[in-house]
């Protein structure tokens, strides 16, 4: 038996609000909290599932030598300038690393900075 990835965690300055950034992005839900320190969400059907839940962990300042989690995502009942349309409204912003603009994905940003991409039809429609 193989392992799997159960939880990702990412360091940032206001859980909360990547809580809900993110929950509204994957359509999950808060799974858990800790004063303010931490919020853990994931699919509506909780935890053990096909998928991560993600770990937003509060840092006041960046961890000298610690990278930051970078996360890739699909549409998966859109099309992919639709979905790009609704991660914009919903906080993200473009993010230039250095792309040529002849990728097959966007780079964005969530709404406290951490780069993340918008993949083009990875996933199978649902």
């Amino acid at each position: 038996m193989a392992c799997r990835i159960s939880e990702l965690v990412l360091g940032c300055h206001d859980p909360e609000l990547l809580a809900r950034f993110w929950c509204e992005v994957l359509d999950f839900v808060v799974l858990d909290r800790e004063d303010g320190e931490m919020v853990e969400i994931g699919p509506r059907e909780g935890f053990g599932g096909a998928q991560p839940t993600i770990i937003l962990s509060r840092r006041d300042a960046p961890e000298p030598g610690k990278t930051r989690l970078h996360i890739d995502v699909n549409a998966t009942d859109r099309d992919h300038e639709a979905e790009l349309e609704r991660l914009l409204s919903l906080g993200a912003r473009p993010a230039d690393i250095g792309q040529t603009g002849e990728e097959p994905w966007h780079v964005l940003a969530d709404p406290e900075g951490n780069e993340f991409c918008l993949l083009r039809a990875r996933i199978p429609q649902l």
